[in-house]
């Protein structure tokens, strides 16, 4: 509703004595704001110089963990604890955790981290069409890169283990595992280093610690600055066969903040036989090694688990698939080093990655 003057009203008169009230005002909220925010930078510089820089390093799920934070307190006593949780419960290489106890028919009960994954596993799965999926063990371990040894299977035995390879053939019902056969097992390799590296990230972050950066056998999440009082730097190797992982070169350095960050790629986990390439990254809709364009995806997202799975399926589909499900998760970003035609190496990003 509009209100309109009538032409007999008459307007007040001007009272000018209200400009300098009006300045007093101002210059004396701009003074309250300044001793505000000056009081504000003191109390953090405070807590920022009560804190340490605090490192930690280890062994976890076959790989190495490396911390970066600042508290007072060391904490790794506490994470060790964290991730021994999130290894017996989803580690195939431990014969006492949930997820062996599931691959080997002895128990079906899970806990709440294997449920976690499963269903955020079941969501990715969906999500690209089949290319993630965790069902993939079988044939994992047939191609000699998972938990169980195997050797190059042919044609015949690529078709008769795909009969146990789908999500479909898998149910949770309440706290418990439904396999449609008992030869189905379950393989969560390419999601469970991520969410390791959240259940790391959320303890320190229940103990208030708020500048950090976790990271497990390269998956990695931060939050807060880094030592030097800045974002975060995290630098994105080039895809070099590199089967004993001691190159070091950087493609490009990557600007995060507050986020996770995986990277796929098949250029450390293979192996070469007669001159071919085998790499570890396998199809579930096919059975077999696949070699896409994309050399190396790195995926980052809310949490590392996502970011993690993700990569894997990226490394699957290729870059035109990827391309699509990325426009249908804004919150996803990713930055992918393809193969050209010519025998040579290009780069594609979404626009919301940050390149310093």
């Amino acid at each position: 509703m509009k209100l309109h003057l009538r032409e007999d009203a008459t307007p007040h008169p001007r009272r000018w004595w209200h400009i300098p009230l009006l300045l007093l005002l101002i210059i004396g909220t701009i003074f309250i704001a300044r001793e505000y925010n000056g009081r504000n930078e003191q109390t953090t510089d405070a807590a920022w110089k009560s804190t340490e820089l605090i490192k930690n390093e280890g062994a976890v799920f076959g790989t190495f963990y490396h911390l970066t934070y600042r508290s007072t307190t060391d904490l790794q006593a506490s994470i060790d604890s964290v991730l021994a949780l999130v290894d017996s419960s989803l580690s195939p290489f431990n014969k006492k955790s949930i997820i062996t106890a599931i691959n080997e028919n002895t128990s079906m009960k899970t806990d709440d981290r294997f449920r976690q994954v499963f269903t955020l596993a079941h969501h990715v799965y969906e999500s690209t069409g089949g290319a993630f999926d965790i069902t993939v063990a079988p044939l994992v371990n047939a191609w000699g890169f998972g938990f169980k040894e195997g050797r190059n299977p042919n044609d015949e035995q690529i078709d008769s283990l795909r009969q146990f390879v789908g999500f479909d053939k898998v149910q949770l019902q309440g706290d418990s595992i439904v396999k449609a056969d008992p030869r189905l097992m379950l393989d969560c390799s390419a999601i469970a280093k991520g969410y390791g590296v959240d259940a790391v990230a959320l303890f320190l972050e229940s103990r208030n610690v708020l500048d950090y950066m976790v990271e497990i056998g390269g998956e990695i999440r931060t939050h807060g600055l880094n030592p030097q009082g800045a974002a975060w730097h995290i630098g994105v190797n080039k895809p070099v066969d590199d089967s004993l992982s001691v190159n070091g070169d950087i493609q490009q350095i990557l600007e995060v903040g507050n986020i996770a960050m995986a990277t796929s790629g098949n250029y450390r986990n293979f192996r070469t036989e007669n001159g071919e390439k085998i790499a570890h990254t396998i199809d579930p809709r096919t059975g077999r090694p696949v070699q896409r364009s994309i050399l190396s995806a790195t995926v980052l997202a809310p949490d590392c688990a996502t970011a993690d799975a993700y990569a894997t399926a990226f490394m699957v589909l290729g870059l035109d698939e990827a391309q699509q499900i990325l426009t249908r998760h804004p919150k996803l970003q990713a930055y992918f080093i393809c193969a050209d035609e010519e025998g040579g190496t290009f780069t594609w990003h979404t626009d919301s990655i940050v390149l310093p």
